[in-house]
């Protein structure tokens, strides 16, 4: 067998080591196979009286082969998916019934498909270890548990406790894994072994209760019974804050609801039912390509130029202590890098390093490092107004404000001092990278790393190629974002770049709507049903009108009659310039942010945007997903962006682009480019140009082309585990 090996021992107690090749134990066909071989070796032989199932790596088991299941959507028949799940859902059942007891000596960290199969056996012993959390986190790649964890997870820890993990996906820690009672025991690791023999010698039942004659489902009594009731009908008013297009929440819900009435078996054949739905659906291959595939090659290096030596950051100078200078500070010396924090004078420098000891006490205080680790990363940070300490520098991010001349003149004093083959970084969101490298004394050294706010929390870092920016420094700049542990995405210039260019299209989107007459609380919640996290007025109060009106001011003053200003300006302009209200921090725009209460929209927007009642829910939230999706068409057309997935990454992570969709150019995809072609016609004789597709898109939709290729969901070179 080549995912596990079967050792018997004298005392009966056969010990079974998942082993499969890489780094991790995944549920894939082979393992299927190996167990589905094992187990009924194991039941044939009368010398086993019972089983310990252990693993011979780090981890106990990490659950499915995502690559595997990707390719669920367009691939498989719902009877085939179906088929797929039944094939685990078997092999557990013959362990439960092979007539020997199983104990899982849970080594590591056990989560989906790993933990189904612990769930599957007799007993389970955890080791104590922090990082061996265990969980069904299936929720959060569009999917339920198919091989019995949503109907065994709901008997043995309740409906509550298997309503809250398997909603959230959340992983838990050993201590708690122990008080919901889905582990039996929790022990030390050089005591894990022996407990598990112990606990065999101990003459256990090999026959589950549910296999018992006379079972009784735990709610046999369904709704009849006040308190479930309530809780299932609470459960269910919870679901409606993803606007139901997430799928798998309210099949996870179904399927535990019927998992505790049903007989045992049934209750399997239902779960498997649904999750041949969510595999055949997009949701899942969306989620599943976007969020766990793309992401984990894009941290490889997938965008990574090969033939250059790996770099790595010993000293790293950022210029301007502000919000994102602090932030980026912080992650520097958190992953052990010497950071020059530079800034106007030493005290406003220093407020700078004083952002990261306020992230640090947090994590002390929650446990999460310790007091010692802390103060080692602070040492790291030294604040000054001393272009002079940038001496010995690898790389210098600039985060100052963003005016073109004043980073022309940080860039010019900075380099003064800087080593010749030092990287030069630009933390701007919109202005071109081309045009701020010409006061560099190397622009093939001069690059943009743009990163979200705030910066300790937000993982993506949009990489900028200027006109010159050569592919080492491009190299360079991949690897230092690897030793920051984030999540690049590689663009090319132009101005607003991906991120902030695609963004502004939701935001004028709503402004636009208010002018129409559409009620203001109607787009807040239009652009939240469709899954953006935050509305479009309530993000413009956020940001301040005066971001979004002086980026349409430079392009107009660079550009002229050949910019088109976005649809909501004229809204922005007369908020701004007319009524006198323009962000929350000047006391608030489209909300009112009264002191001890809680904020709401402003009333006074009604008398100078009239409302009316022509508008359709459906329309408007198409309106918002279509115009971020064919904005990013246009970044593709023109060479901004080069790859469907740094379209979907950034989207997702960079501005909250809903998840389910997969991303922007995954919602085209799902769509379909002919059907998106065909309805965007439609928005732009009712909205405007800005929907009009190009004749390039109108191109690849004739042709029938895909922007995903087959190959598309092979770029992880290992399995992807769930």
């Amino acid at each position: 067998m080549k995912t596990m090996r079967l050792e018997k021992a004298e005392d009966g107690f056969a010990i079974l080591t998942l082993d499969a090749e890489g780094s991790m134990n995944v549920v894939n066909d082979g393992f299927i196979a190996d167990m589905t071989q094992a187990t009924r070796q194991i039941a044939q032989d009368d010398a086993i009286k019972g089983v310990i199932l252990t693993s011979g790596k780090k981890s106990f088991m990490a659950g499915a082969d995502l690559k595997q299941l990707v390719n669920g959507f367009d691939t498989l028949t719902p009877l085939e998916a179906y088929a797929f799940s039944k094939r685990a859902t078997d092999m557990h059942r013959a362990i439960e019934q092979s007539g020997k007891p199983w104990v899982a000596a849970i080594n590591g960290l056990a989560l989906g498909g790993g933990f189904e199969l612990a769930l599957a056996c007799h007993h389970r012993i955890l080791v104590d270890d922090a990082k061996a959390t265990v969980g069904l986190p299936e929720v959060t790649v569009g999917l339920l548990p198919g091989s019995g964890g949503t109907v065994r997870l709901g008997i043995i820890a309740g409906m509550k406790t298997a309503l809250d993990l398997l909603l959230t996906g959340r992983a838990v820690a050993p201590a708690e894994a122990l008080k919901l009672g889905i582990v039996d025991q929790v022990v030390p690791e050089a005591e894990l072994l022996d407990t598990a023999r112990t606990w065999l010698a101990s003459g256990p039942d090999p026959v589950k209760p549910w296999d018992v004659k006379g079972w009784v489902p735990p709610q046999k009594k369904g709704l009849t019974v006040p308190e479930d009731s309530a809780a299932y009908m609470m459960a269910t008013g919870g679901l409606a804050k993803s606007g139901y297009n997430q799928p798998a929440p309210l099949a996870i819900l179904n399927s535990l609801f019927q998992a505790l009435q049903l007989p045992f078996d049934k209750a399997l054949a239902v779960e498997g039912k649904y999750f041949a739905k969510l595999l055949t659906d997009p949701v899942a291959r969306n989620i599943i390509r976007t969020t766990f595939i793309s992401k984990l090659a894009a941290e490889k290096g997938a965008r990574r130029p090969a033939g250059y030596p790996r770099f790595e950051a010993r000293k790293v100078g950022v210029l301007g202590a502000g919000m994102m200078g602090a932030g980026i500070a912080y992650v520097a010396a958190n992953a052990g890098i010497d950071v020059v924090l530079i800034d106007r004078d030493v005290p406003t420098a220093q407020r700078g390093k004083d952002y990261s000891a306020k992230v640090l006490d947090k994590l002390v205080e929650k446990g999460k490092v310790t007091r010692d680790k802390a103060d080692a990363v602070l040492a790291r940070i030294v604040p000054t107004d001393d272009f002079g300490m940038l001496q010995g520098c690898d790389l210098v991010v600039e985060a100052v404000f963003e005016d073109t001349a004043i980073k022309a003149e940080t860039t010019k004093k900075a380099e003064a001092v800087l080593p010749p083959e030092a990287i030069f970084a630009s933390n701007t969101s919109t202005l071109p990278i081309s045009q701020l490298a010409l006061a560099s004394r190397s622009p093939d050294q001069f690059i943009g790393l743009h990163f979200f706010s705030p910066v300790d929390r937000m993982g993506l870092v949009e990489v900028i190629m200027g006109k010159q920016t050569s592919k080492e420094t491009l190299a360079k700049g991949l690897d230092f974002i690897a030793q920051l542990r984030k999540t690049p995405i590689v663009v090319n210039d132009s101005r607003g770049f991906y991120t902030s260019r695609v963004f502004q299209m939701l935001i004028h989107e709503g402004a636009a709507m208010l002018a129409e007459g559409v009620p203001p609380a109607v787009i807040e919640n239009a652009a939240k049903a469709v899954g953006m996290p935050v509305g479009p007025l309530a993000l413009l109060d956020e940001l301040t009108l005066d971001l979004p009106l002086k980026i349409v001011d430079q392009a107009i003053a660079e550009e002229g009659e050949a910019y088109t200003p976005p649809a909501g300006v004229a809204v922005m302009r007369k908020m701004k310039d007319e009524i006198g209200r323009s962000s929350r921090k000047t006391g608030g725009a489209f909300y009112d942010y009264p002191e001890g209460g809680k904020k709401h929209l402003w009333k006074g927007l009604v008398e100078h945007f009239p409302v009316n009642d022509s508008w359709d829910i459906e329309e408007l939230k198409k309106r918002f997903l279509f115009a971020q999706a064919m904005e990013t068409a246009r970044c593709l057309e023109e060479g901004v962006l080069e790859t469907p997935q740094d379209a979907d990454l950034g989207a997702i992570y960079g501005w909250g682009f809903p998840t389910w969709t997969g991303g922007t150019i995954s919602y085209i995809d799902t769509i379909g480019i002919g059907s998106f072609v065909g309805e965007a016609d439609i928005l732009a004789q009712r909205y405007g140009p800005r929907f009009l597709p190009s004749a390039w898109l109108r191109e690849k939709a004739s042709r029938g082309e895909t922007f995903y290729t087959a190959e598309s969901a092979d770029e992880a070179k290992e399995p992807m585990p769930a």
